[in-house]
């Protein structure tokens, strides 16, 4: 799995710090994504797909190849 974010779309609602803190973050001074680790161990891809559908902006994307 690997794991891009589009900063710019990002909305900064933080769902995706929520669920997958070791992969997200945000920005202290706006809020927007941060993305920690663009290749997560299999333990984390369940919260990091959570993290992509429940992404307000569409702004995490998840690639399986």
């Amino acid at each position: 799995m690997k794991v891009t974010v589009e900063a710019d779309k990002c909305v900064a609602a933080g769902q995706c710090v929520l669920l997958a803190p070791e992969i997200f973050d945000q920005r202290d001074d706006d809020g927007v994504v941060v993305l920690l680790d663009e290749t997560p161990t299999p333990e984390q891809h369940y919260a990091v797909r959570e993290s992509a559908l429940v992404c307000p902006a569409a702004a995490i994307h998840v690639n399986d190849e």
